[in-house]
């Protein structure tokens, strides 16, 4: 190790505590992107980050307005030939609910154990702030030996609405070599792990809509349809016995495994076992034919995200109700289209819903999926930086989840990304609880330092 690297991770182990306060206190910032009322906070995070970068010398920091929630964009090109790294974040969160199972307030981090409990310490503040700290801990201590450019945005847990436009209206701004996107994470704390695969998503609302109004199921139960009924066998029709999903047309452009890519999935400690300590389901449900890990990463789903109709309160009361709602998300695989998906999912509706009822379909976001180079000189980079801290071989995995940026960066600006992070499956993201494993996310940190010296 130089003495360069060595000084600059030493910094870092020096600092552990105060980077730990850093990530306290941006986390304490509620910004939920999907909530207007928390405009303000989206407002008050990017400023958070924009004087963060500033504070480490990095130069044109600007929290730039969008068409939704702004954009923090700075740069440091001190390094004339050398490689400019991209660095990709997301500052906005998701929602709360149910606010009753946190066990700690969730903009009120708490240490239990090894873990930080707060709504985003590991999706995705933790990951951003990871990356700060690594490009502290060098700029602190010497100087950084490659160019960054940072692209911090708040509308991610959104899909991300503005950001396409955004970046075509700053393509040379943005120019870059890649871009490192820290929101991914790892198999398991004994894992380093890079993803190169990323699912696409299309996300829809359905109403139903029976009576003009809630009626008393004593008089009118059994001469009128109800929506909650009719709604619930719509999507219990969305898929068949087998798993599949049963929207017309839908499995028509996905691209299969190659046995290579199965091969890969067999090497992987995601077990059918795995999953159920994962999750705690008392057994695994999914597309026959596949395995655990191709089904949750590999292979294109239909989820219901929630439900509503009716009376939910305690107690009883006998309504037939006017409407059903349900929130119902697709993740792709590549070569799905999100636009041809929501029209596969008016198809099934046009052909299976019943005249006894009204339905509307909208669609909220879409964004395809991404396979990315391995053979990338971010990538190996990356990988030799993982291995040093790990002390283990880097597994290369396909991630479940939904970054649109990667692949609008691949169509927009020309670029790949490097996808790392080190938050763990049971971080409970987008859940009650949400905790980052803090000697993970400090040996992410110390990896991240590698990785710039290595390019």
């Amino acid at each position: 190790m130089t003495d360069t690297r060595k000084t600059a991770v030493e910094y870092a182990r020096q600092h552990q505590s105060e980077f730990l306060d850093e990530l306290k206190a941006i986390v304490s910032i509620p910004s939920v992107s999907s909530d207007a009322e928390h405009k303000p906070d989206m407002q008050t995070t990017a400023d958070w980050v924009a004087a963060k970068l500033r504070a480490l010398g990095i130069e044109k920091v600007q929290v730039m307005p969008t068409d939704g929630h702004p954009v923090v964009y700075g740069e440091w090109l001190g390094a004339p030939g050398k490689t400019t790294v991209l660095i990709y974040g997301h500052y906005d969160v998701q929602p709360v609910d149910p606010l009753e199972l946190w066990k700690t307030g969730p903009f009120e981090p708490t240490v239990r154990g090894e873990n930080l409990y707060a709504r985003g310490t590991s999706d995705m503040k933790g990951q951003v702030m990871a990356s700060l700290h690594a490009i502290e801990a060098i700029v602190k201590t010497s100087r950084l030996p490659v160019n960054v450019k940072f692209m911090i945005e708040g509308e991610e847990e959104i899909g991300s609405p503005s950001l396409a436009k955004w970046m075509a209206a700053h393509k040379d701004l943005l120019k870059a070599d890649f871009c490192l996107n820290p929101d991914s994470g790892m198999i398991g704390a004994q894992y380093p792990t890079i993803t190169y695969g990323l699912r696409g998503l299309a996300y829809f609302e359905l109403r139903v809509y029976g009576p003009d109004h809630d009626l008393h199921s004593g008089v009118f139960g059994g001469v009128v349809q109800n929506p909650a009924i009719a709604l619930a066998e719509l999507i219990a029709g969305m898929h068949d016995a087998d798993g599949r999903i049963s929207l017309p047309g839908f499995y028509d452009s996905v691209r299969p495994l190659t046995a290579e890519e199965h091969e890969n999935f067999l090497r992987l400690p995601t077990t059918a076992e795995f999953y159920k300590q994962q999750t705690g389901a008392p057994e695994l449900h999914g597309e026959a034919g596949f395995l655990p890990v191709e089904q949750a990463s590999a292979r294109p789903t239909l989820d219901v995200n929630g439900m509503i109709s009716g009376f939910t309160g305690q107690g009883q009361k006998t309504v037939l109700p006017a409407f059903a709602m349900a929130k119902i998300s697709c993740r792709l695989v590549p070569d799905q289209d999100p636009e041809a998906v929501y029209q596969q999912m008016l198809a099934y509706l046009q052909a299976r819903a019943p005249k006894t009822i009204r339905w509307e379909l909208t669609k909220f976001s879409g964004a395809p999926a991404s396979i990315s180079e391995l053979d990338l000189p971010g990538v190996r980079a990356l990988a030799k930086a993982l291995e040093t801290i790990w002390d283990a071989p880097v597994l290369y995995k396909r991630e479940g989840g939904s970054i649109p940026v990667v692949g609008e960066m691949q169509t927009i600006l020309g670029i790949q990304s490097v996808l790392t992070g080190f938050g763990l499956p049971d971080d409970n993201l987008h859940a009650p609880n949400e905790k980052i494993h803090l000697p993970t996310w400090t040996k992410g940190t110390e990896a991240l330092i590698h990785f710039f010296f290595n390019l």
